[in-house]
């Protein structure tokens, strides 16, 4: 490896680190500062943090991956989760910031369910909890699979070591600095992410002798390339059911836990309309971005009669047309990309196990000290089970994601949005939607039905039946019952609180 480039990555790493000491230093030493940072988060960083955790290895090397191989058509993806993540900010972002304090100061989503619906069996809250660690612990495992392969095929380092250097620098500033080291990290990574996807494509384009240039060369490979509605790996024209799909994946947004828990830290209400149009103006551009890199690095990479890896192209195009110092840098773009969504997913893991399950089963009059040792040791312990995991390199494959953030989608997604809209729904209306939401997803991926030769999963992705789902149970079971004592009350302040800012 050049020396330019493990420069520019032992810098990348330093900065994290420092990063994290100097949160250390800015964080309230109890609970809501170590997993909320105090509610107290920047339009900036609150935006692009959400964004950054959100993304991960997938902006880099999905999505220019499937760009490569299917050409436009593979934007409809992009497409949904653009108005997905717009979706979120208006519906979501602003009523959970205030619902959440006023519900009893909820500092995570099963916290936040057990007081907005009164729970005093704690059914709820461990049902959620169980989802949170379940999913979580193996989509971390992905991203640390993704790391040891990109330090394995990159660096020339062996997989298991990469697999330790890249899971022990994010537990090293989330174990010091807590949520607000991994957002101030989110943020810098965000800035990384976004400066590499403007410079790759632009270098690509001008290499290619422009736009015109480059699309007359994609036009030579496969006119296809340039058709939203054809796949042209195949040449075969997508179906209805198959866009939905792609754009369903927009649906996930309402039920994930490590991005809407940054519309509960942000400092302010007013702050979400600034913090929607940074967000929103990043995930644009550097979504595009994505899909340039993808689209021209293909005519780059055949032009010069190579063949590689699609998800690969980024990675590619960084070491031929870079500098090494560059090359370093849009490198460390990656691991950027997986880092910040590792952090967020450590962390909130271990906010649940911390709070849902320490707290309130084991010690429930523990002190702010001990519970931020708690969340500490919780962080430690599902990173190392993660990287267990992530020793069968086949353990995790992209599916696992998308199957995660199908189960995160469907069986909180219709539940937040509810419960922040409806004000009769019932505790158990929000248990049955939960749990319906789930089931779904899994029976959708493991249920040996085929329709016209395909599972039921490549026919449609799961989140839609599960969302319907779930959304029809709950208002179903919302008008067989009555809200428990106090949970319409508190919902009237909600709303008065809501109401005061318009």
């Amino acid at each position: 490896m050049a020396t330019g480039t493990i420069i520019s990555l032992g810098l990348y790493f330093i900065v994290m680190l420092g990063i994290g000491l100097f949160a250390f230093r800015q964080t309230d030493t109890n609970v809501e500062g170590y997993m909320l940072g105090g509610r107290q988060l920047g339009p900036g960083v609150t935006a692009l943090s959400a964004g950054a955790s959100d993304m991960s290895g997938w902006m880099l090397m999905g999505l220019p991956g499937a760009m490569y191989v299917s050409g436009l058509s593979a934007g409809w993806i992009a497409v949904g989760l653009t108005l997905g993540a717009f979706a979120n900010y208006i519906l979501v972002a602003p009523r959970l910031r205030i619902y959440t304090e006023v519900a009893n100061n909820s500092i995570t989503l099963p916290d936040y369910f057990e007081n907005r619906f009164a729970d005093n069996s704690r059914l709820l809250r461990v049902i959620a909890s169980i989802v949170i660690v379940v999913f979580f612990t193996l989509y971390t495992s992905s991203g640390v699979v993704a790391g040891g392969k990109l330090f394995e095929t990159s660096f020339g380092l062996s997989y298991e070591v990469g697999l330790y250097v890249t899971a022990g620098v994010v537990v090293a500033y989330t174990l010091v600095g807590g949520f607000m080291a991994v957002s101030m990290t989110d943020f810098v990574q965000g800035c990384i992410m976004f400066v590499s996807l403007v410079m790759v494509p632009a270098v690509v384009i001008n290499e290619l002798g422009g736009v015109g240039a480059s699309i007359d060369a994609l036009d030579t490979i496969n006119p296809a390339l340039f058709n939203a509605f054809v796949d042209a790996s195949t040449n075969e024209t997508l179906t209805f059911v198959g866009i939905v799909s792609l754009m369903s994946w927009g649906l996930g947004y309402f039920g994930q836990p490590h991005i809407i828990v940054r519309f509960m830290a942000i400092r302010s209400v007013d702050d979400i309309p600034t913090a929607r149009n940074i967000g929103m103006g990043w995930m644009i551009v550097s979504i595009i971005g994505a899909l340039m890199t993808g689209l021209f690095g293909l005519a780059y990479v055949t032009g010069n009669g190579n063949e590689i890896d699609p998800e690969t192209v980024f990675i590619y195009l960084s070491q031929i047309l870079f500098h090494p110092l560059i090359g370093g840098f849009l490198l460390a773009a990656i691991l950027a990309a997986i880092m910040s969504t590792i952090s967020s997913q450590l962390l909130v893991t271990s906010s649940s196990l911390t709070s849902d399950f320490y707290q309130a089963f084991l010690r429930r009059n523990a002190s702010d000290k001990e519970l931020v040792i708690a969340g500490r040791v919780s962080v430690v312990a599902v990173a190392l089970v993660a990287i267990y995991l992530a020793y069968d390199r086949n353990s995790t494959i992209l599916t696992l994601v998308s199957n995660a953030w199908a189960g995160f989608g469907a069986a909180f997604g219709p539940l937040v949005l509810f419960s922040l809209f409806k004000r009769e729904m019932t505790r158990r209306a929000a248990l049955g939607g939960m749990i319906v939401g789930a089931v779904t997803v899994l029976l959708w991926i493991y249920l040996p039905v085929t329709i016209n030769g395909a599972s039921l999963g490549s026919w449609m992705y799961e989140i839609v039946p599960g969302f319907i789902l779930s959304s029809l149970t709950i208002m179903i079971l919302s008008k067989s019952g009555t809200p428990r004592k106090g949970v319409t009350d508190t919902f009237d302040i909600f709303q008065q609180k809501l109401d005061a800012r318009k």
